[in-house]
């Protein structure tokens, strides 16, 4: 029997995708099918979500709506495998940094419907954020089904696919740098005398009440900056030691780092 969506490749983001979609009831269990080369990734997303899984791509390939979850080096494999049973009316969605439209039409071997995309792991708590860039044969129908079970993970916008390099830098990737962050905060706080579960604890909301002041003021980052920088205060200070690091300079040359891998691969 077709199911609704089918994912080829079980692994990280994979699982986030699909714990996100459960969690927020936009579908069932049973209408979700996994495929894996190996059994002990797949034994474990069927105990943990209880979906159907399968060693057989070209059976996961078989779906309304179909996730191609591997690495971007196995993508030739992988479609030359599935190519003749992936049906005309599927809906192919991609998550490959650096696989255009075009290089993904020419590995199939003709048109059918496909929708790049670069979700990140965040979506395994439904916070997640993704860039969607259709092709042209994808019906605005089928683009908004598509968009609704990744809003149901968190944030979609549809984006040309000029922009999806830069996606990949400031979305798809940055969750390891936040996490970096993260943890030098925790362990500063550590060496200030504080116990590491609450180190975590604290830092952690602290990235995240920042970022929803982002999103929910509509203000500034540098004016929500100023907003905590009080004359001769401690923040300035933490501020002035950042910028002295080359705090801003570090991270803008980590994304164009991850920008140009993207657009080689």
């Amino acid at each position: 029997m077709e199911k609704k969506i089918g994912f080829i490749g079980c692994g990280s983001m994979a699982n986030a995708m699909i714990g996100g979609i459960l969690s927020s009831g936009a579908l069932k269990p049973e209408d979700i099918v996994a495929s894996n080369p190996t059994l002990p990734k797949l034994e474990k997303a069927k105990e943990k979500f209880r979906i159907d899984v399968t060693q057989n791509n070209c059976e996961a390939a078989r779906s309304e709506i179909l996730v191609l979850a591997v690495k971007p080096q196995f993508y030739s494999a992988v479609i030359e495998e599935i190519s003749d049973d992936v049906p005309e009316n599927t809906v192919v969605v991609t998550l490959a940094p650096g696989k255009t439209l075009e290089k993904l039409q020419d590995m199939f071997g003709r048109d059918l419907k496909i929708i790049r995309t670069m979700p990140n792991t965040p979506a395994l708590v439904r916070e997640g954020m993704t860039a969607l860039c259709p092709s042209k044969m994808v019906t605005e129908e089928e683009l908004a089904r598509v968009r609704r079970l990744f809003d149901s993970f968190g944030r979609s916008e549809v984006v040309s696919e000029a922009m999806m390099d830069a996606v990949v830098a400031v979305s798809g990737s940055s969750p390891a740098y936040v996490f970096l962050l993260i943890e030098a905060m925790a362990d500063a706080a550590v060496m200030g005398g504080m116990p590491r579960e609450k180190a975590y604890t604290f830092a952690a909301q602290a990235v995240l009440g920042s970022a929803k002041m982002v999103l929910e003021t509509g203000k500034h980052p540098g004016e929500l900056k100023d907003m905590v920088c009080s004359p001769a205060g401690t923040t300035i200070d933490a501020v002035a030691a950042l910028e002295q690091e080359g705090f801003r300079g570090a991270v803008i040359d980590a994304m164009r780092a991850c920008m140009e891998k993207s657009r080689s691969m």
